[in-house]
């Protein structure tokens, strides 16, 4: 079977990007990367995507007039790259709908906690561990699921918990312990998709 291209997308410095493309160069993956896209200029991910020799391009919503245009422009960028499989990896915007329609099945997003406890609007980055930590959890994982029109909601593909949380730890701490276990667990997940894919 070829290779699944990837296409990824991050906000940020992109240590779950840089975790997929490692596996896919160390051989893990039976994957490659396509392109990355990021909303932001100057996104540490680029950096990432130039280290492993992928593609990227920022692309955000205010550089264009419509909603329409931004989303056919993502889709077209993913297409022309070749993209199989798109994989949000901090990605702190929302997805254009039509961007999900063009991979449906085919979109996953990882989530630093067990959904569906401590997802929905407003549930990303740190605020998923200073929730958890109100909460009074003394447990925390991760979560990798196909992304649909509503935040994460979609369909579980893999999901890991054992991360230990104490009640005199800092939402950094949590943090910290939990993307240990999202580099691994996002490998799994699109070795996995990839496996059901040829079935």
């Amino acid at each position: 079977m070829s290779r699944i291209r990837l296409g990824l997308m991050a906000s940020g410095r992109g240590s779950n990007a840089e975790a997929l493309l490692r596996a896919c160069k160390e051989g893990r993956l039976n994957a490659e990367g396509a392109l990355v896209v990021s909303n932001k200029v100057n996104a540490g991910v680029h950096e990432v995507a130039q280290e492993y020799g992928v593609p990227s391009k920022t692309i955000a919503r205010d550089q264009f007039e419509s909603g329409k245009e931004f989303a056919r422009t993502l889709i077209q960028a993913f297409q022309d790259a070749g993209t199989d499989l798109v994989c949000l990896a901090g990605y702190m915007k929302k997805v254009p709908p039509a961007l999900i329609r063009a991979y449906p099945k085919a979109m996953l997003n990882i989530h630093p906690a067990l959904l569906p406890a401590h997802g929905g609007k407003g549930m990303y980055g740190i605020h998923v561990h200073e929730d958890i930590l109100a909460c009074g959890d003394s447990e925390t994982g991760v979560t990798v699921h196909f992304v649909d029109a509503e935040y994460d909601r979609g369909p579980i593909l893999l999901q890991r918990g054992g991360v230990e949380v104490h009640q005199d730890d800092t939402p950094e701490q949590v943090a910290a312990r939990v993307l240990k276990l999202e580099h691994v667990l996002y490998t799994e997940a699109v070795a996995k998709w990839i496996a059901e894919r040829g079935r």
